[in-house]
């Protein structure tokens, strides 16, 4: 589990900054003074990148048996900027103490 969660975590930060650069700089660069340049590179890039976050997050959480909505939240934290960060703090707070089973 400890190296499912050390993909899981380096790919959220890589995702989350990846996505920072698209949206704080890339977007304004485009729709404001016409400078596609930033897109084009970064964009391609992210959505490559982001495959690989829904992948560490569906190996993190098949191995934790997690229930299907909250793979799919940690799956959405890397479309939203700045969210991948909050995610991957959660995530490994989940994962290193996990809720006892009752009953």
């Amino acid at each position: 589990m400890s190296g499912a969660l050390m993909r899981y975590r380096a790919i959220a930060y890589v995702v989350g900054v990846v996505l920072i650069l698209l949206v704080v700089i890339g977007m304004p660069l485009k729709y404001i003074w016409d400078e596609p340049g930033v897109v084009e590179t970064v964009g391609p890039a992210h959505g490559f990148l982001y495959m690989a976050y829904l992948l560490a997050a569906f190996d993190v959480a098949r191995r934790a048996r997690w229930p299907l909505s909250r793979m799919a939240l940690v799956m959405l934290a890397g479309t939203v900027p700045f969210v991948s960060f909050y995610a991957e703090r959660v995530v490994t707070r989940w994962v290193r103490q996990p809720e006892p089973v009752t009953g």
